[in-house]
């Protein structure tokens, strides 16, 4: 019995050691190729056209070319590329214009040269706020009034804020360092304002370039304020901002609330809407250009028209009033999602006005007229919100709202 049992064991043990072999075999996974079958014949199918409600313009009596226009003298459009800086562009434009009405000289400014301030004190404020502003790319028009006071201001010679040879501007992976950066010192806790803002400006160098603290200019060595003061004439303290709002008091200065003001201004001039667009009209048709902002989502907004109206199913012109205003700007449907420089002005047959836009959008590429677009007065009257302008346009308002 014991000789057995050892030799059952000895035979168990053998089997357990035995060396495992390997060979070669084709390699099959048949259901592998029913999904590239499957797939690629879903790909060939015709698919339903994502489409959108818009407005159709068969019919409108609209603006159909520029020189019906009366236009003040502007800088040609460029694109913001791949950019949330409409606000700059826009804002920029507007100040070129304002030189030139000032000193009759025409200067190409550098649009990134507040922008890369800009989010310098973005990232200030939100280490002094614990993380608490909102961070994105956007701004308002008067933020480039604030850099200027600050930095000052370049001609783009000087700084064109990207690689010479990259054909766009482009934010996308900058901006996404800078807010992966900013949240992980709020998760961190780590507040040192110094080593953080030492930091921002590497990836800011890095995608834009260094800014200039001197610069050549028709011979001459500048400064940024220097060359605003001497060349250019700017006085950022000479342009003011205003809104029309039901929910604070008219004639007073008041906050823009949207996530954009993320500085929290309050020093918008709030002013029934009546006044808001008297004022619009009156400037331009006394030769002032004005930085304009509110939203562009609208059914009757379209690129490849060149134009934006209300459509009267969505709310007819005699209904256009403060409440209609105060009512999307309440229920959201109304944004502050663009910023866009107004340059002139023309008055149709029925007593219509109508705007003429310069546009550094992608959207406003796609038209006729690549880089402008023509509001009617109802969208302007309805869809825009605030808009910065110089006081000596509006002095009448002003003193309305000094008193």
């Amino acid at each position: 019995m014991m000789i057995k049992k050892l030799g059952i064991l000895l035979l168990v043990a053998t089997g357990v050691n035995a060396q495992d072999k390997g060979q070669f075999d084709s390699y099959s996974n048949p259901f592998y190729g029913t999904i590239v079958k499957e797939s690629n014949q879903y790909d060939k199918e015709e698919k339903e056209e994502n489409k959108s409600f818009k407005m159709n313009f068969d019919g409108k009596q609209i603006p159909l070319s520029l020189e019906e226009f009366t236009i003040v003298e502007a800088e040609n459009p460029i694109s913001q590329g791949n950019t949330g800086t409409c606000w700059c562009f826009s804002t920029t434009s507007f100040y070129e214009s304002e030189i030139h009405r000032i000193t009759g000289k025409s200067i190409n400014l550098s649009e990134l040269y507040p922008v890369y301030f800009e989010y310098i004190e973005k990232a200030r404020g939100y280490i002094n706020s614990r993380g608490k502003i909102h961070l994105g790319e956007g701004s308002e028009t008067n933020a480039v009034q604030r850099m200027m006071k600050t930095y000052g201001i370049v001609p783009f010679s000087a700084y064109e804020g990207k690689p010479s040879d990259q054909p766009f501007y482009n934010h996308e992976k900058m901006f996404g360092e800078i807010e992966t950066y900013l949240k992980n010192c709020k998760t961190t806790n780590f507040w040192n304002e110094d080593a953080i803002l030492s930091n921002i400006k590497s990836i800011l160098n890095h995608y834009m370039g260094v800014p200039p603290t001197k610069f050549r200019y028709n011979g001459r060595t500048y400064t940024p304020k220097s060359f605003m003061r001497y060349v250019t004439k700017l006085n950022p303290n000479h342009y003011i901002d205003f809104m029309s709002l039901m929910q604070k008091p008219y004639w007073s200065q008041q906050e823009y609330k949207v996530p954009d003001n993320w500085w929290r201004s309050e020093e918008y001039y709030n002013i029934p809407l009546e006044d808001f667009m008297f004022a619009i009209k009156n400037s331009i048709e006394n030769g002032y250009s004005i930085s304009i902002g509110g939203d562009v989502s609208e059914s009757g907004y379209s690129s490849t028209h060149d134009v934006a109206m209300v459509p009267s199913y969505d709310i007819p012109s005699d209904f256009i009033d403060e409440n209609a205003r105060q009512f999307r700007f309440s229920n959201g449907t109304t944004t502050d999602d663009h910023a866009i420089h107004l340059i002139g002005y023309k008055i149709d047959d029925n007593g219509d006005w109508w705007f003429l836009i310069k546009d550094s959008g992608s959207g406003a590429q796609n038209g006729n007229f690549p880089g402008y677009y023509f509001y009617h007065e109802d969208f302007v009257k309805l869809k825009m919100m605030t808009f910065t302008i110089h006081k000596d346009a509006v002095e009448g308002i002003l003193e309305k709202c000094n008193n």
